[in-house]
C-alpha cells in the first residue's frame, strides 16, 4: 500500500506529465483558458487513462505476448483509447452539451493524447502490476487535471495582466507555462 501511495504522489508531483515530462501540451494549452473546461478536460482524461489501462495491461499480457506480437502494442493501445475517447465524446454530448461544445477538437484528440498513450506504455514498460498501473493511470490523469487546472488560474491572471504588446498572446502563454513547469522541478527532491 504504501508503496502505491508514494507512486501517486510520485505520478502527480514528481514526474508530472505535463509540467515534468511536456506530454499533453496541447490540450494544456488549448483547454487551459477557463477553470470549467480544464476540470472536464482532466475529467474526461483521467477516465481514459484509468479506462484504457485497465484494458490495455490485460490486452497486452494475455493476447499480444502469447500470441509474440508485443511490437502491435503501439496500434492496439491507440484503438483502445480511441474507444473510451469515443464514449466519453458520446456521454458529454448527451449530458453536458455546453462542455462538449467548449472542449471542441481537443476532446476527440484525446485519442492522440501522448499523456495518455504514454501511460499505458509507461506501465508495460515498467513491468508495473494490474493495481499498480491502475494506480500510475489515476496519479498521471490527476497529474494533468493538476496542470490544467494550476495553468487556467495563471492564465486567467495573465489576461488581465498589463504585459507589453509583444508578449501578449502566446509569448506570455508559453513564458507563464515554462515558469509554472519549472516550479514543479522543485518537488523532485522528494
Amino acid at each position: 500500500m504504501k508503496e502505491l501511495i508514494v507512486l501517486m504522489i510520485s505520478a502527480i508531483l514528481v514526474d508530472n506529465i505535463v509540467l515534468s515530462q511536456f506530454n499533453g501540451i496541447c490540450p494544456f494549452l488549448g483547454v487551459s483558458k477557463k477553470v470549467k473546461n480544464a476540470i472536464g478536460m482532466g475529467i474526461a482524461v483521467i477516465f481514459v487513462m484509468v479506462c484504457a489501462t485497465a484494458v490495455t495491461f490485460p490486452v497486452y499480457k494475455f493476447l499480444l505476448v502469447p500470441m509474440e506480437v508485443e511490437y502491435l502494442k503501439t496500434i492496439a493501445f491507440i484503438l483502445i483509447i480511441a474507444l473510451f475517447v469515443q464514449l466519453v465524446e458520446i456521454a458529454l454530448k448527451k449530458v453536458l452539451p455546453p462542455l462538449y461544445k467548449a472542449l471542441g477538437v481537443y476532446l476527440p484528440l484525446i485519442t492522440t493524447n501522448c499523456a495518455v498513450l504514454g501511460v499505458t506504455i509507461t506501465n508495460i514498460d515498467e513491468e508495473y502490476g494490474f493495481i499498480t498501473s491502475l494506480t500510475n493511470a489515476l496519479g498521471t490523469g490527476l497529474a494533468f487535471t493538476l496542470a490544467l487546472l494550476l495553468f487556467s488560474g495563471v492564465r486567467t491572471r495573465i489576461e488581465h495582466a498589463d504585459i507589453p504588446e509583444t508578449f501578449k498572446g502566446v509569448p506570455a502563454t508559453l513564458i507563464a507555462a515554462s515558469i509554472v513547469s519549472i516550479s514543479f522541478m522543485g518537488f523532485s527532491g522528494l
